[in-house]
């Protein structure tokens, strides 16, 4: 049911991850990858993974210039997947102004933008999906992660509001929440905790602890056409963890 043959797929935080993981599944299923990040070494080494037509562009999401110039680089496309982001958690007590712009631009602004750039340019093609990645963290938070959830929650709201707008062309706009997935955030979490600690997280998961593969199974199906009467959801994919309010 689900294949990507003839589409054009834009793939933001493809250096690692999750966004590595949905580069490769698209490309498998017949996709041409677009590839973005910061990382030019991991970047590449996503290419090279890639087996059919593909392009990278290297850019800072932060920076709203390099925005606007990777949106110019761009042919139109079928799929936009935004999975770059980053977590810096910290106590409210020690929270500044610098450490609100830092991760609200990557986590949140860089998809406002990116949206409204990729609009403006005409650049998102009828019948085009757009998959955010949140987290279910928006709705549990946690000691540390304040900014963090706040972020995400934001990106859940504003994905509603762009689905509206956009539904006259049938393009999509839905949102995928896991809860924590062997990325670089567990890498993370891991020199914070301790081994006793992260054991005990990792106990709180039915199905264990998410891979990569399994969120991007789902951006591939919301990418494709199996999924074409679904807009403006957020979907939990969380190993059940949420079954006993675990979290």
């Amino acid at each position: 049911m689900i294949e990507l043959k003839g589409k054009t797929i834009l793939i933001t935080g493809a250096s690692s991850g999750i966004g590595r993981a949905s580069a490769q599944l698209c490309d498998s299923l017949g996709a041409t990858v677009i590839i973005t990040g910061r990382n030019a070494d991991e970047l590449n080494k996503t290419k090279a993974l890639l087996k059919n037509k593909s392009d990278l562009f290297i850019a800072d999401l932060s920076n709203e210039d390099e925005i606007n110039q990777l949106i110019s680089k761009l042919p139109s496309i079928d799929g936009f997947v935004h999975c770059a982001g980053i977590i810096n958690p910290l106590p409210i007590k020690f929270l500044k102004g610098k450490h609100i712009d830092e991760l609200f631009k990557i986590n949140f602004s860089s998809a406002v933008l990116m949206s409204s750039g990729l609009l403006t340019a005409k650049k998102l093609n009828d019948g085009a999906s757009v998959v955010f990645i949140s987290s279910v963290s928006s709705e549990h938070p946690y000691t540390g992660g304040s900014l963090y959830t706040s972020s995400k929650a934001a990106l859940e709201s504003f994905s509603k509001g762009l689905a509206l707008e956009v539904a006259s062309k049938k393009i999509r706009v839905n949102v995928l929440s896991p809860a924590l997935v062997r990325t670089k955030i567990l890498e993370q979490a891991e020199q914070i905790y301790s081994k006793e600690e992260i054991a005990e997280i990792e106990s709180r998961y039915a199905l264990g602890i998410g891979e990569p593969i399994d969120i991007a199974n789902s951006i591939a199906f919301l990418l494709s056409s199996a999924s074409k009467w679904m807009t403006g959801s957020i979907i939990k994919i969380d190993g059940g963890l949420l079954l006993n309010n675990k979290i």
